[in-house]
């Protein structure tokens, strides 16, 4: 009796559930390319799509992309929606207080993209602009305090990111922040006239995780193996060299971890 007493019930964990489930589902930001978009037939692709489909082939289940903007990634785990997500996301102390954040499998570069009639031609050059980004990006938190430390210019929020290369193109705003690869995917699309990269900006490296519920450690170790696995097999380095090109950016921090 002592032992039944203290052996309880068993219980699956989120790891057996979605084995069990045949069925893995990944929130995605379907309007970030080239991490994620929709092809001509509506069919999601990109980094973070074939992310998500290596991890189910891994897990030995079926992959389910839910388009999830950015504001809405960590509500839609939170809510039971998602199982992980696979969503650019910045891996930040006050987002680990709510979510389990992995290790890095993904890191940006930042970069000001300007209408050339904005006369922005750096970051500095924004001082005294009006510029924006997307809501709870990590470039958009930091631009915003550089707004306030400037004490000139506005900062306006957008839902998506082609609601801010919209705004952009039409001269709402006269400059933004974003990743390198989302600059310059909407520069080459050809669907917003008048852009260009003007230079860096001078922001951290955003290193980017997978999230799940905080405590589901056996998941958690799952996916940082998945990730050491993707690079260590230059699964990595191959679906950067096919979705952004170059060389894959190191995902170590120095003196840091190796």
């Amino acid at each position: 009796m002592a032992a039944t007493a203290l052996g309880g019930t068993a219980h699956a964990d989120k790891l057996d559930d979605i084995i069990g489930s045949g069925t893995l589902r990944c929130a995605v930001v379907l309007d970030f390319p080239p991490m994620g978009s929709r092809d001509a037939n509506n069919t999601p692709i990109g980094f973070d799509v074939d992310y998500c489909n290596d991890l189910a082939k891994a897990l030995g289940v079926t992959a389910e992309i839910v388009e999830t903007p950015f504001p809405e990634r960590i509500p839609a785990l939170m809510s039971g929606r998602v199982d992980v997500g696979v969503a650019s996301t910045s891996d930040t102390l006050e987002r680990a207080k709510t979510v389990g954040m992995t290790i890095p499998y993904f890191a940006f570069e930042m970069v000001v993209t300007a209408n050339g009639k904005s006369g922005v031609t750096s970051y500095d050059g924004m001082k005294g602009k009006v510029v924006g980004a997307t809501a709870g990006t990590y470039e958009a938190i930091a631009l915003e305090n550089q707004v306030k430390a400037w004490g000139e210019g506005s900062f306006r929020p957008y839902q998506t990111q082609a609601d801010v290369f919209l705004a952009l193109a039409q001269g709402q705003i006269d400059a933004t922040v974003s990743t390198s690869t989302v600059a310059q995917a909407n520069v080459k699309s050809g669907k917003f006239a008048g852009l260009s990269v003007v230079g860096s900006a001078p922001f951290d490296t955003d290193y980017v995780a997978l999230f799940t519920n905080r405590e589901e450690y056996g998941l958690i170790n799952y996916l940082n193996l998945f990730i050491n696995q993707q690079v260590r097999t230059g699964r990595y380095a191959e679906l950067y060299e096919k979705w952004v090109g170059g060389q894959a950016p190191d995902l170590t921090v120095g003196s840091v971890y190796r």
